[in-house]
């Protein structure tokens, strides 16, 4: 099956995707804790416009969907695997146990968070950044892109600002 011949079954998941990101953002926005100041004002630099509303959640492993489709999905496109540090659900972020508190993770999330919110919410961001991870890789999808470089700029910005200090 070719990438755009999976448009409509794609297009039919993305609500799906959609609901599993808002309940567990509002788990996350209920049990999960307040960014650091250190982090609050990162993720202010980083372009969040309400870094206030972000909130932290530790987990031994970031769930998976537990719809069919969704899973497959996530797996045809190497996503939620074993492996997965950590995820922004726009305002609420999972950090995995072995990451909490890690600062190059965090800022990598909080880039998601402003793109959730420059792409105008939950559908949106998921609709452009699923399609660009099937169409390019999850490692090649723009928005994954933006948000390796940005924290490796700012990780250097903070390197170089700690030696002169």
């Amino acid at each position: 099956m070719n990438r755009e011949s999976f448009r409509p079954l794609f297009d039919r998941l993305i609500p799906l995707a959609a609901r599993w990101v808002e309940v567990w953002e509002e788990h996350i926005l209920r049990a999960g804790v307040p960014l650091t100041d250190e982090e609050h004002a990162a993720a202010r630099k980083l372009g969040v416009r309400d870094p206030a509303r972000v909130r932290l959640f530790c987990l031994a492993a970031v769930p998976q969907p537990v719809d069919r489709g969704l899973k497959a999905t996530a797996a045809a496109i190497r996503f939620l695997t074993p492996a997965t540090r950590g995820l922004a659900l726009r305002y609420g972020i999972f950090v995995r146990r072995d990451c909490w508190r890690d600062r190059s993770l965090i800022t990598h999330e909080l880039v998601h968070t402003a793109q959730y919110e420059r792409l105008g919410g939950i559908e949106p961001f998921l609709r452009q950044y699923l399609w660009e991870c099937l169409i390019n890789g999850y490692l090649q999808a723009p928005l994954e892109q933006e948000a390796i470089l940005t924290t490796a700029s700012l990780s250097a910005e903070n390197a170089a600002l700690e030696s002169v200090s």
